[in-house]
């Protein structure tokens, strides 16, 4: 008899890790699979993963502050609108 495993029971860490290693479409994609997924789907440390590591640095060069309240807001928003940095010389 086959088992099958509950991937709800699975801590939320876990299951964020395993999200981390996906892309971010596919992380809004199986945020509509449970509410457990959801949760460690939007969670920061999901959406880390998917920004360049310098993003807090480069942020800091821009004019606009973001009034991002999460991770995947911030990816969403640089995702949809350009940041101008190095006095307007520069757009990521």
């Amino acid at each position: 008899m086959m088992q099958h495993l509950d991937l709800q029971a699975l801590p939320e860490g876990c299951i964020a890790n395993v999200i981390s290693l996906t892309s971010p479409p596919d992380a809004c994609r199986l945020s509509v699979l449970s509410w457990v997924i959801r949760l460690a789907a939007e969670s920061d440390a999901v959406w880390d993963k998917f920004l360049p590591p310098e993003t807090h640095e480069i942020l800091s060069h821009s004019a606009t502050a973001s009034a991002a309240k999460s991770k995947k807001e911030l990816y969403m928003s640089l995702s949809h609108s350009p940041v101008l940095i190095d006095d307007g010389t520069m757009v990521i």
